[in-house]
């Protein structure tokens, strides 16, 4: 019967390394024609306006793997808009991996928001200033989730890593499928400086630009969850899944390091006003 099991999983699983076209891994789902594919499914525009903002995502439904898209913001004074690219599960108890872009004056720094949600908990903020201009040209943000780690990229350069824990008790993002979702939105009631600058419409529409996704995945059909034994049974013989074993190396903790000693500018984990009963418990372990 175990066999049997494990067989009706596995079907429902398949490893891609996919980097199609937008027409064949994405759909278009809000926006009343804000959102277009170009160039032959190789570029997706988000559009913003007062209207409306819009949204994409993902046919498929992934459990585990190595994403990345190239992403260029929306450029000038963005003000009171937020470019949100993440995966997430549905329903109360989801799971959620985010980046959040929210927008700026022009001349200041765009801030990444990002965020981790497990079994419907979230809290987990942590926000940066990057070291570039992501509105100037694209770049590469990545998600590598594997049962181990969940890490955030930025041009291949870490910049979190949130652990499995779970023998402390912490919930772990690991069995429910995420979609990938991206939207363009307006959130001047909180994006730029808690809500004081507001969006300036005379400069819309706002358009995100995106290219280049790849995804090296343990993909779901269906409905059905799944499970992660057979991602982990089909990961180890597919030479493509070196993403079920990476581990975050010395080099990359000390490029990790460099990117929270001079870019972070909020980490949850040092906000003891927000937490005056006590951080939370991953906080404290080092």
């Amino acid at each position: 019967m175990k066999s049997f099991v494990f067989q009706i999983l596995a079907s429902s699983l398949v490893i891609v390394a996919s980097a199609g076209s937008f027409y064949q891994d994405f759909d278009v789902t809000w926006g009343g024609g804000r959102a277009k594919v170009l160039d032959d499914g190789r570029l997706l525009t988000l559009s913003l306006d007062k209207a409306s903002g819009s949204g994409f995502q993902s046919k498929n439904q992934y459990l585990f793997g190595k994403v990345d898209m190239q992403i260029k913001l929306v450029p000038g004074n963005s003000a009171g808009t937020v470019a949100a690219y993440y995966l997430s599960s549905q329903g109360a108890t989801h799971d959620e991996i985010d980046f959040e872009f929210l927008g700026n004056l022009s001349g200041e720094p765009y801030t990444l928001h990002t965020n981790v949600f497990t079994q419907g908990k979230g809290n987990r903020e942590m926000q940066f200033k990057l070291w570039f201009d992501p509105a100037a040209d694209f770049h590469n943000y990545s998600i590598l989730w594997n049962p181990r780690h969940v890490l955030f990229m930025a041009d291949g350069t870490p910049i979190r890593d949130f652990r499995n824990l779970e023998s402390r008790g912490i919930a772990f993002p690991k069995s429910q499928p995420m979609r990938i979702y991206s939207s363009l939105w307006n959130a001047d009631e909180w994006a730029t400086r808690g809500g004081l600058v507001k969006t300036d419409w005379s400069k819309a529409p706002f358009t995100a630009s995106y290219r280049g996704f790849k995804a090296d995945a343990c993909a779901v059909a269906g409905a059905s969850g799944g499970g992660a034994s057979a991602c982990a049974s089909m990961a180890a013989n597919n030479r493509s899944s070196g993403w079920w074993n990476q581990e975050v190396d010395s080099t990359a903790q000390a490029r990790m390091r460099w990117v929270q000693k001079n870019y972070m500018i909020y980490n949850y984990c040092s906000d003891l006003k927000r937490f005056p009963q006590g951080l939370p418990p991953e906080c404290s372990i080092a």
